[in-house]
């Protein structure tokens, strides 16, 4: 359904309440988009049942979930909608716009399988190995996946990057993420001698005079989308013949658990994916099998090292 709803419209206090979380809470408009989606689709799904947002109840809420199970969404989209609509009439609720909240003691629910699929080291490795590098695109495209699977990177994090925001000598983005929270994040040696080809052959034959300092340039020079992203990676990964659903946070599964496989500390791996509680983090440790622990993989190859380098001089200051 639509964002530009007729549910939407006819309710000023979502706007109100996107409103608080972008000025409040200081949240992406990748996010606030979302947020906007999914509580727009309920609120068209209320007016196609006929109900309205005041006499809201349980029943009401199990049954557009129940109708999203129906339609076949995916079980971790309808996890998703559930709290984000739970926020939502939390919120109703303290502004007084609801006498009470329906859902106060309505269940989220629960996951049948919580565990990501991640790919192999030889998946990566083909995959990493699919672009066509004799053109421009083909080197931006080789260098971004680098940098999306090496540095464990959201995708919306990859396409939000400037040029100022990568460090060579310390081998490390700045990185913006969720909440606009900012965090440091390590490039292997894989990464880093991809992204200086891109910064060197690249991008200077794909700027134009639109362009901007954003980092990653499409085929017009023009800032590259968090959707071309989506589709470029389907298209290597059709290429490099791999036969699973390649999406760019599959990278940042991928990264955490074989970086686990690897021998690293769940702290380390915390701190390079920026997750605010180490219990996030842990859900990779249930991926990894101790008993067949596996080298590194090469494209991972020198950020161990460099997260100690860091430590070290931290601890020295």
């Amino acid at each position: 359904m639509s964002n530009e709803s007729t549910a939407t419209r006819a309710h000023p206090a979502l706007d109100q309440y996107l409103g608080l979380l972008r000025d409040g809470r200081g949240l992406s408009p990748y996010t606030i988009r979302n947020y906007r989606s999914d509580i727009a689709d309920f609120l068209d799904w209320l007016g196609a049942e006929s109900r309205v947002l005041s006499d809201l109840t349980r029943a009401d809420y199990r049954g557009y979930l129940a109708s999203l199970q129906e339609a076949g969404t995916a079980e971790s989209s309808v996890r998703r909608r559930a709290s984000t609509i739970r926020s939502f009439t939390r919120h109703l609720k303290r502004e007084g716009v609801l006498p009470r909240d329906p859902l106060a003691l309505a269940a989220t629910p629960k996951s049948t399988s919580r565990l990501p699929h991640v790919l192999s080291h030889s998946q990566v490795t083909a995959l990493l190995e699919a672009p066509d590098t004799a053109t421009a695109a083909g080197i931006r495209d080789r260098a971004m996946l680098e940098c999306l699977y090496a540095a464990g990177l959201r995708v919306s994090e990859l396409v939000g990057l400037r040029m100022n925001d990568y460090d060579d000598d310390h081998q490390a983005f700045v990185v913006r993420g969720k909440g606009d929270r900012q965090r440091v994040a390590l490039l292997g040696d894989s990464a880093r001698l991809w992204l200086r080809r891109y910064q060197r052959d690249g991008r200077p034959r794909l700027v134009s005079e639109e362009s901007t300092d954003t980092l990653w340039l499409n085929r017009f020079g023009k800032p590259l989308s968090a959707r071309a992203v989506q589709l470029s990676l389907k298209r290597h990964a059709e290429r490099a013949g791999l036969q699973v659903d390649v999406h760019p946070h599959l990278l940042r599964h991928s990264f955490a658990t074989h970086m686990l496989d690897g021998g690293a500390d769940v702290r380390v791996v915390q701190e390079l994916l920026g997750h605010a509680s180490v219990s996030t983090t842990q859900l990779y440790t249930h991926v990894t099998d101790a008993a067949r622990r596996e080298t590194i993989d090469h494209a991972l190859d020198g950020i161990a090292e460099l997260l100690r380098e860091r430590r070290g001089k931290d601890l020295n200051e």
